[in-house]
Formats: structure tokens, C-alpha cells, sequence
């Protein structure tokens, strides 16, 4: 009986380890800057959204709040959002590659984590950048738009991506 659950025993033990090595390796590296600020990869997202905003004539400029460890936004003359941790989608990443390497399927499987990061970065800064239009043009939205809006669309990507891994690359009969 066990012998039938043995392919999905294992995919879930490779998922389970895999999340777990990243998620302790980033949970190293934030300790690392503890009592620095806020970490350099969220710094960085931060400082792209505010090129890009600026870029796109939506004025924004940050005050880096190093005591509680996050940035602001300062769009428009006003603070419209705050940029933590959790901002930088790098625990969703984590959850994306732990299942794409779940179902692994050699040099692929490199190339597909890959790419599917890069969306899912290019999804965050858009996802912020949204959230500080929302914010600073139709803050009554506001509540709505970063509890379940924009976490939609992140974790929405997540998922499109890993049924496309699925349809496309994971369960593919390697025959055809």
C-alpha cells in the first residue's frame, strides 16, 4: 500500500526540505542585518520602485526609518506606504522554487525557476508600485487593495506559474 504513495511521499519530502533550506538560509541572511534597517534586497526593491515611479512622472523620493526597519514612501508630498520585510515577495519566491523543484526534471527545472523568478520579481515591483498609486490617488481603496488585491496578484502569479510547470513541463510524458 505504501508503495502506491511513494512518488508523492516523495515530491512532498523534496518541497518540505528544499522550503525549509531556504526559508532557515533567509532567515540567516535577515539576521545578518538585524538592527541595520531594513535588509539590502528590500532597500533595493524599494529604490526601483522609486525610479520607476519616478520615471513614470508619479514624484517619489524614500526616508529610510533604520530604527524600525523600514523605508518610506514619500510620493506626492505625502507618506503613502511603508516598504518592511514582507514587501520583498522573497518568502513567496521561496514557496515557488521549493515546488517547481519538487517536481524536478533536470536542467529545466534550472531554467524554468529562473524565469519564473524574474516574473515573480517584476510582478512584486508592480505590485508596490500599484499599491502606492492606490494609496496616494484613491486611498478609500486602500485597505482593499493591500489585504486581498495585491496579494492576489502575487500569489496568482505563484500559482499561473506552477501549473504552467506542471501542464507544460512536470507531468509532460518525456515520450512525446
Amino acid at each position: 500500500m505504501l508503495k502506491d504513495f511513494k512518488p508523492v511521499l516523495g515530491i512532498l519530502l523534496r518541497f518540505i526540505i528544499i522550503y525549509l533550506v531556504l526559508l532557515f538560509g533567509y532567515q540567516f541572511y535577515l539576521n545578518s542585518f538585524q538592527k541595520l534597517g531594513l535588509d539590502p534586497f528590500s532597500k533595493m526593491i524599494a529604490e526601483q520602485v522609486t525610479s520607476l515611479q519616478n520615471f513614470f512622472n508619479f514624484p517619489t523620493q524614500l526616508y529610510n526609518d533604520v530604527k524600525k526597519e523600514q523605508v518610506w514612501f514619500y510620493v506626492k508630498q505625502n507618506y503613502a506606504t511603508r516598504m518592511v520585510e514582507g514587501c520583498n515577495a522573497i518568502s513567496v519566491m521561496i514557496l515557488f522554487v521549493a515546488f517547481v523543484f519538487a517536481f524536478y526534471k533536470g536542467a529545466k527545472t534550472f531554467v524554468f525557476a529562473c524565469i519564473g523568478l524574474m516574473v515573480l520579481y517584476i510582478m512584486n515591483l508592480l505590485r508596490i508600485i500599484g499599491l502606492n498609486i492606490v494609496m496616494t490617488d484613491y486611498k478609500e481603496y486602500g485597505k482593499m487593495a493591500h489585504d486581498y488585491i495585491f496579494p492576489a496578484v502575487i500569489y496568482g502569479t505563484v500559482v499561473l506559474l506552477w501549473l504552467i510547470w506542471i501542464k507544460f513541463f512536470a507531468l509532460k510524458n518525456e515520450n512525446s
